[in-house]
């Protein structure tokens, strides 16, 4: 993920990679075990933590979207006039009068998805009726990326649901959403799960199945991996199949760690207890 960034912010600056690097870290690397990745945290992290009560679920939420305003100063405004400062330049950070202070990055995202999910079992929803209203939304969303309407706030404001233009949004709830739902509900039958090894026993096919879409859908035009909003506004094919792919990425790290010294897995454990 972070270098995913460091090659996006240094094409401000034409700087250009290798070919083979650039697809390595956007489209194996980055993309597909990026962002929704860190939302399968997100899901099974609802799963085995003791905070997941629907008030304090909506209070968090609350607290992520007035972050990702904080991180939005950070990340564009304040790049936008220190690069006028230094370069001369401002252009490179467009901050469309301000309005981009309310872009929809993965902050934005997590605190919406945190409130709905905490509204759903404020309401007593069921994970079966929460996880077909995610299917129905990735659904819904697929059909409605890409409308652009040719105004700025409306964007911004539809953008926090679908994909307007990827000047203004990066993860629209309709389109992501299913993420932290499906991990949700896997973190159920995992932490049941007694027989760890069985519910891995075909990762390897997971990741080739995984692999082999992302190729395909790296080359061919209006593919998932070919584009920034073609990735941002994925359709419910590729949020399925990646799904997929990171069940499988799961059972990999599992099975190495089988084979890892007690003494590197003591180091794992303390760091990701205390990060």
């Amino acid at each position: 993920m972070v270098l995913v960034h460091v090659l996006l912010i240094s094409f401000y600056f034409n700087y250009s990679a290798s070919f083979p690097f650039e697809y390595v870290v956007n489209c194996i690397l980055g993309g597909p075990t990026a962002a929704p990745v860190f939302m399968f945290c997100m899901g099974i992290g609802i799963v085995y933590s003791r905070r997941s009560q629907p008030e304090i679920m909506i209070k968090r939420g609350i607290s992520l979207m007035i972050l990702g305003l904080l991180v939005n100063i950070f990340e564009f405004i304040l790049p936008h006039f220190v690069s006028g400062f230094l370069l001369h330049d401002s252009s490179m950070f467009g901050i469309y009068g301000g309005l981009i202070l309310f872009y929809v990055d993965i902050l934005g995202f997590a605190g919406l998805s945190f409130i709905l999910f905490g509204l759903f079992k404020k309401y007593n929803l069921t994970d079966k009726q929460i996880l077909t209203i995610a299917i129905i939304m990735s659904v819904i969303g697929s059909f409605v990326r890409y409308i652009d309407f040719n105004n700025h706030i409306l964007n911004i404001i539809f953008g926090y649901l679908i994909g307007t233009t990827d000047t203004f949004t990066a993860f629209p709830l309709l389109n992501w959403f299913i993420f932290p739902i499906a991990w949700y509900v896997y973190g159920q039958y995992f932490i049941r799960s007694k027989d760890k090894s069985a519910l891995f026993k075909f990762w390897s096919i997971f990741i080739f199945i995984g692999m082999i879409y992302f190729i395909i859908t790296s080359i061919i035009p209006g593919g998932y991996l070919t584009a920034e909003d073609t990735y941002y506004f994925l359709n419910i094919t590729a949020a399925l199949i990646t799904v997929v792919y990171i069940h499988g990425y799961l059972g990999f790290c599992y099975y190495i760690s089988k084979k890892l010294p007690e003494v590197l897995i003591n180091v794992f454990t303390t760091l990701s207890k205390n990060i």
